[in-house]
């Protein structure tokens, strides 16, 4: 009678062993099996590279750039596409795959749109990547069409590469030919003035001479024009003005 209390004693105690062991097991697999699928992936488009990286840190995300393009329209070095999508369900750990709008734009070639009228040099130019930020007119029979395209306040021929987004400047004729105007005093102004001055006056700018020690050119200004200013005085249309300008 002993016997048989004692052994169910010991199985009883076994059941208790196997049991405890079972759950214990089941209750790891559990936490393992679902340990990361809760994670959920970050919304990352349009944040910044550096935050972007901050936010995958702090849910045990890893990531990998795997491209990168151009945009003018969107935040420099932001995410543009990401994969898995926002809101995914992943496990810790996963890659997040990125792809980020570039700080640098593309080179594009400058088109040729000498002697082609305004709407069709805005299309073309928009077709390369490029745009017209001002317009400057000239004396010249054909109204509205290209004499000359600058960029940086210099011209720009055909064929040169030139960064995606670049604003330009459109030389157009006026469709006046050689109509006279009244000429401007230019004294005192710095050569950047005097020229938008006469770009404004339907002139031109013609030689610029630098008299004496000159450190800065940048704040020299105009002590003498060719033709010399006079009140009521006129001249033609697309006249070049030479101009001396001296250190202030």
């Amino acid at each position: 009678m002993e016997f048989f209390k004692a052994l169910g004693t010991h199985v009883l105690a076994m059941l208790i062993s196997v049991t405890l062991l079972v759950t214990g097991i089941s209750l790891v697999l559990k936490s393992y099996t679902r340990h990361g699928d809760s994670l959920e992936v970050p919304d990352l488009k349009g944040v910044k590279i550096e935050d972007a990286i901050r936010l995958l840190e702090e849910q045990h995300l890893r990531y990998q750039i795997i491209d990168s393009l151009y945009f003018e329209d969107k935040p420099a070095l932001s995410i543009l596409e990401q994969n898995p999508v926002a809101t995914s369900k992943v496990k810790e750990g996963r890659i997040i795959y990125l792809t980020i709008n570039t700080n640098k734009a593309p080179l594009v070639t400058m088109p040729n749109i000498q002697d082609v009228s305004l709407r069709q040099a805005e299309s073309i130019l928009a077709n390369a990547g490029l745009k017209v930020t001002s317009t400057i007119y000239k004396p010249d029979l054909a109204k509205d069409v290209v004499l000359d395209v600058l960029y940086m306040n210099s011209s720009i021929v055909a064929g040169r590469k030139i960064a995606k987004g670049t604003g330009l400047t459109l030389v157009l004729g006026d469709g006046l030919g050689g109509e006279s105007t009244e000429l401007p005093d230019l004294t005192g102004l710095t050569l950047d003035e005097a020229n938008n001055l006469l770009n404004t006056s339907s002139l031109s700018l013609g030689s610029v001479v630098y008299l004496g020690a000159i450190s800065d050119s940048a704040s020299a200004v105009v002590v003498r024009q060719n033709p010399p200013y006079q009140a009521d005085a006129k001249v033609s249309s697309g006249t070049p003005i030479d101009l001396f300008l001296t250190q202030q």
